[in-house]
């Protein structure tokens, strides 16, 4: 049995095991869980990944509505999507007690905050929905909460579904404009390490069920966005940009043909879906030049264990595709006189953490040491946090006392949470300011 926890916005998910565990949990297949109908694991027809791609190919009508009625995303020629203005109890974004949340942008594409708002700011946030705080008012963020403890204002551009790739060529864009700041804080949560790799999710999105609700509510995070992905014959990743860079060319995704000659050689996306069940085959020539890249053994004698294999080496792939990143983040703020501070939050399982020392992000927690990042572990802090409660450990992991509950489980982080978030930041972001902020000034 399997319980999803969802955690960040559309794919970022915590998952209890109560029988033997996958290599590594799947956070997407909680997703699945929480909006599916039809299991593809059970079909016994499935359509090889060609075939799948072609049946990929949405109506014009979706796209129109997306680009005259963007719902909480919205289009962006470089990033596919940005965060939109958005009041509402949807069930990607309601609230606490069932409320309704109002999650607004200031003229510089920030989440709107009240805490010293007059004052310069020189911390900016980076990330998925759980820097962005999906599911609580524009007020009961981290950021907001961080900012009054400190005495100063801290920015938030993070956006729910980004991946540690997605939310870097963010701050980029946002780096280099007049409200760049001299602190960057990147967290990277969940899946965030293989969402970095995909060219286009729309197909991958066509695993999640209900095609009405993902067509109305989650059409922003399936455009195609700029993406990190690995070269076979060099074994380099590189990075590319989106492959549909205005609204008008976002038709091409009414085209069956589009998504073929585009997306044949996605890797992540095949072994995403081959994973899922959705798809009955993989590249075997180009998953071994992958594989042997990331120096991992792909079995294909065990028939039995292929989608375990398939969902283990694209985690492998998204852990070495953050380190990537990480490495480019860490010279862009040097060469710009920027100091980085680095959060891991929800990247691994947190009971084989707890009762096995194991991570799944162990490529990159390696890296961070060996390299000197500034960083804060939230798995680690919540562990800590664990032992402070009367709870016991399943009603802790599935964070009945952080996050939003309602009655198709735990989503994201509640005020409370968020709250939980800021105090335990405050000594490694006081650490990094100088001069310190004014109560910590002597």
């Amino acid at each position: 049995m399997r319980v999803g926890v969802l955690l960040a916005l559309t794919m970022c998910f915590f998952e209890v095991h109560a029988a033997e565990p996958l290599n590594k949990p799947d956070f997407q297949d909680s997703l699945q869980a929480f909006f599916f109908k039809t299991n593809h694991a059970e079909q016994s027809i499935k359509p090889s990944f060609i075939e799948f791609l072609r049946a990929s190919a949405t109506s014009r009508q979706v796209i129109d509505r997306f680009l005259a009625q963007p719902v909480w995303t919205q289009y962006d020629p470089e990033l596919g999507y940005i965060q939109n203005n958005y009041t509402g109890r949807s069930p990607v974004a309601a609230g606490i007690d069932n409320s309704a949340t109002i999650s607004t942008l200031q003229k510089n594409g920030a989440r709107t905050a009240f805490m010293y708002a007059g004052v310069s700011a020189r911390i900016n946030t980076y990330g998925d929905s759980i820097t962005q705080c999906n599911q609580v008012n524009d007020g009961e963020t981290w950021q907001e909460y961080l900012a009054g403890h400190l005495g100063e204002p801290v920015r938030n551009f993070g956006v729910g579904g980004y991946g540690v790739y997605q939310a870097y060529r963010r701050m980029l864009r946002e780096e280099a404009s007049d409200h760049g700041a001299e602190y960057l804080i990147l967290t990277i949560c969940c899946d965030d390490a293989t969402r970095s790799l995909f060219r286009d999710r729309y197909p991958l999105t066509r695993t999640w069920g209900d095609a009405e609700l993902r067509d109305r509510e989650l059409f922003g995070v399936g455009v195609p966005w700029p993406n990190i992905e690995m070269d076979l014959r060099s074994g380099q990743f590189v990075e590319r940009n989106s492959l549909l860079p205005t609204p008008e060319s976002l038709y091409e995704l009414t085209k069956p043909a589009w998504f073929v000659e585009h997306l044949k050689d996605d890797l992540a996306l095949q072994l995403a879906l081959y994973k899922a069940g959705a798809i009955k085959d993989l590249n075997r020539k180009a998953i071994d030049k992958l594989a042997a890249w990331l120096d991992f053994k792909f079995n294909w004698e065990s028939k039995d264990t292929l989608r375990n294999q398939a969902g283990t080496l694209l985690d492998r792939y998204g852990q070495f595709a953050t380190v990537a990143i990480l490495s480019k983040a860490r010279d862009f703020s040097a060469s710009h006189g920027k100091k980085l501070l680095v959060v891991l939050n929800l990247t691994t399982d947190w009971t084989r953490l707890k009762t096995e020392g194991m991570r799944d992000d162990q490529v990159v927690v390696d890296y961070l040491k060996k390299e000197n990042f500034r960083y804060l572990d939230m798995n680690e802090v919540h562990l800590k946090d664990f032992l402070k409660y009367d709870l016991s450990w399943a009603d802790y992991v599935l964070m009945k006392r952080y996050a939003v509950n309602d009655p198709t489980g735990p989503g994201h982080y509640s005020p409370l949470g968020n709250s939980f978030i800021a105090y335990s930041l405050k000594d490694k972001v006081v650490e990094m300011l100088d001069p310190k902020p004014i109560p910590y000034r002597k």
